[in-house]
């Protein structure tokens, strides 16, 4: 039970790690499409790539047009990414938690 313990706890914490990162590349690229940056094109393009197929269903399901132009699929994915590292990574550091708290007990 250390072993699987230790495994849940290690990827609760990797998954967390990539979530915020994530999170944060969204954040970027809702920031940097307010201004007009000539010379981050390069970097522009990367964060597009990388967050284009998370935001294009919720600008299915909410049309910037429908908004007055005002696109706010980053703002939905942040609350599901938030949810997500909340909800399910912290239950699973929870559950690894109680798997090694157990495991102590038996010792």
């Amino acid at each position: 039970m250390i072993l699987l313990g230790n495994f849940l706890a290690a990827l609760a914490k990797i998954l967390h790690l990539i979530l915020m990162l994530y999170l944060w590349v969204v954040i970027i690229r809702a920031v940097l499409s307010w201004v007009n940056v000539p010379s981050l094109y390069p970097v522009i393009l990367v964060l597009y790539r990388l967050t284009e197929p998370a935001l294009r269903p919720f600008r299915r399901l909410v049309p910037p047009r429908r908004l007055g132009g005002v696109d706010i699929s980053p703002i939905l994915v942040a609350l599901i990414i938030v949810f997500v590292d909340s909800f399910l990574v912290g239950s699973l550091a929870l559950y690894a938690q109680r798997l090694l708290a157990g495991a102590r007990l038996l010792d």
